[in-house]
């Protein structure tokens, strides 16, 4: 589903204070409705199903057609439940496995219609920071903590102290993956957990002085294989539920006893955690050693929570952007400052896109809700702040630039398919509208890149200007632009570029622009 195409949703929800979060890990897929109040967070409701979609990756890095039923099968259940929930309230994202399939632009228009909201795919790096978020919500604490996220493809490292983190990255290496490759007959051997542990400390090398004991007063574990190792020991007697080298080395003891993941006999160890026990605990006991983790706390708040309480940050900010936080705002404003960014220049060229694209909108009954149109006005105004980052590469062709570091930046808050929207955004702010005439079909993003076109023009002297001396209209298919009196007149060069902007929609544009002079 194209993020900018409209979503069936009601116009009344019936639980307006509930948020819906949707996991789509490589091991299971989660479906978590909480409300978010001013004392704490309350869980409405919690689905959880093991899909196993990252085993579902083969050697061409393809999610098969019986790993992506499963996923399907599951949303759709999913979509059940969500019924009487706004698109607004609800916010779906997928994780390592389809970061890495190649095939899961076509995978994910199916997973979008079988839920039927959109999907977006999040960086390691955003997906660390909504795990810290989570964990750092429900189990608050001025420490300085590290937190550790074994997924199925992939393990988050974070650190950080109250609701800020202050580190964080993502390894490519999981329960699932792991599993596959050290253990794919099952057999548990100790060369088997050798070469697992010596594989997952290659990954987490580069590590090792970030990350370094110094750094952290306590660690926690979030989410699957952290809670399924802590039953584990608390069912055997080992521990009271901490990870410790001391139980690690026990549970590895008993896994080379059986020899064979089917004679496996764990108390607490479920069934869908049998396949990929072997290798979480490797991940879990290269960590204990490498980073001297001396005891493990399983955490409350996992990604699913920092994801609702990050779309209920985002839905504030939407209602009162002067008094609310958005992570993307704050994404924007360090990209500027790492980029050294003209910011005034910037700020002229978002206040004229904003009052070009005020009057084209669509009114509230239109064909998008009031939260779709108020993230395309957003998306407009951080493409105006941004458009100039490539000129720290080179001011030759700058707006490539500019696209190719939206396109592959790590961006707190934003999903990758967001920022490859602005990417598009920004690459079509000048020159030829060929290089973007297929996403051009698409009416609402035609919409924002020639309000940014002639924002651009507008303030193509770098100076002060009045944002009301344009005006922008929608009449059908054509934009057009009117002016104050006596404006033309007075900016000659400013028309002529003008009216090479309309000969450049007439050759490639979906829209005509027209100038009423």
């Amino acid at each position: 589903m194209n993020p900018t195409q409209p979503v069936a949703t009601s116009h009344a929800p019936r639980w307006p204070h509930h948020y819906a979060a949707i996991d789509m890990g490589s091991n299971s897929f989660r479906l978590e409705i909480g409300e978010v109040q001013p004392a704490g967070y309350r869980r409405v409701a919690y689905l959880k199903e093991t899909v196993r979609l990252g085993a579902g990756l083969d050697a061409e890095g393809l999610l098969t057609e019986e790993a992506a039923r499963r996923g399907l099968d599951c949303l759709e259940r999913f979509a059940e439940r969500l019924a009487g929930y706004g698109s607004p309230q609800i916010r779906a994202v997928a994780t390592q496995t389809l970061r890495e399939a190649r095939n899961r632009n076509a995978f994910l228009a199916r997973a979008e219609t079988a839920l039927g909201h959109p999907i977006e795919v999040i960086s390691g790096r955003e997906e660390a920071r909504l795990i810290f978020a989570g964990v750092a919500r429900l189990q608050p604490s001025d420490a300085r903590r590290l937190v550790v996220d074994i997924g199925g493809r992939s393990t988050e490292l974070i650190l950080g102290a109250g609701r800020t983190p202050t580190q964080a990255e993502s390894f490519q290496v999981g329960s699932v993956s792991l599993s596959m490759k050290c253990f794919p007959d099952g057999r548990l051997t100790k060369n088997a957990f050798r070469q697992a542990q010596i594989a997952a400390g290659a990954e987490f090398e580069e590590a090792l002085a970030p990350f370094a004991r110094r750094h952290w007063q306590e660690a926690l574990g979030s989410s699957g294989t952290v809670g399924a190792v802590s039953q584990l020991l608390a069912a055997g007697g080992v521990t009271d539920g901490s990870v410790t080298p001391e139980g690690l080395r026990w549970c590895i003891e008993q896994c080379l006893r059986a020899g064979h993941i089917e004679r496996l006999d764990l108390p607490g160890l479920r069934d869908d955690r049998r396949l990929v026990i072997a290798g979480g605990l490797c991940i879990l006991y290269t960590l204990a050693t490498h980073f001297g983790i001396d005891a493990l706390l399983p955490a409350r708040g996992a990604l699913r929570q920092g994801v609702i309480f990050d779309l209920d940050e985002r839905r504030f900010a939407a209602r009162d952007p002067a008094h609310a936080h958005d992570m993307r705002d704050a994404s924007v404003s360090e990209l500027q400052r790492r980029f050294i960014v003209d910011t005034a220049q910037a700020e002229r060229v978002a206040t004229v896109a904003d009052a070009l694209y005020a009057g084209v909108q669509q009114p509230a009954s239109a064909e998008f809700s009031k939260t779709q149109r108020v993230e395309f006005r957003r998306e407009l105004a951080w493409a105006a702040a941004l458009h100039e980052v490539g000129m720290m590469v080179s001011h030759h062709d700058h707006h490539r630039h500019s696209a190719y570091v939206l396109a592959h930046m790590d961006a707190a808050g934003f999903s990758q398919s967001q920022q490859r929207r602005l990417a598009e955004l920004v690459l079509a702010q000048r020159g030829s509208l060929r290089k973007s005439e297929s996403a051009l079909e698409n009416e609402a993003f035609a919409w924002q890149v020639i309000c940014l076109r002639l924002a651009i023009i507008k303030c193509h002297a770098r100076r002060p200007v009045d944002a009301t001396a344009i005006r922008l209209r929608r009449s059908a298919d054509a934009a057009r632009l009117a002016f104050a009196p006596g404006w033309a007149e007075r900016n000659p060069r400013t028309m002529y570029l003008l009216n090479e902007e309309v000969a450049a929609w007439q050759r490639y544009g979906s829209l005509t622009l027209e100038l009423s002079v």
